[in-house]
């Protein structure tokens, strides 16, 4: 699979339209539009974005194993809220998750 198809496979996964890939990954709707039409490939500055509103790694990305987790839409949001916190406001919310998981 390349690149190009797996970006759209991981849309379709999640029923994320061009403009939602873009909003989450702060591109521009037409740098995304014009990347699929063309089939060219995204820099690597532009995977890294895309694969940044995945909620994934470049590594993770780029493995054959298909080791990653589906991201549900709750998952999305509540990550998408983490990542505007302050440091001291995420480790709040670790240390609040841990203290919940050991129960």
């Amino acid at each position: 699979m390349n690149v190009l198809e797996k970006i759209k496979k991981m849309q379709a996964e999640r029923g994320w339209s061009t403009y939602k890939l873009a909003y989450e990954s702060g591109l521009t709707q037409s740098t995304l539009s014009n990347m699929f039409s063309r089939g060219t490939c995204p820099t690597v500055d532009t995977l890294e974005k895309i694969c940044e509103a995945f909620g994934i790694s470049l590594s993770d990305f780029f493995d054959d194993n298909d080791k990653v987790a589906h991201v549900s839409e709750e998952e999305m949001e509540l990550l998408s809220k983490y990542r505007v916190l302050t440091d001291k406001e995420k480790e709040a919310v670790r240390s609040m998750v841990t203290a919940l998981s050991h129960k």
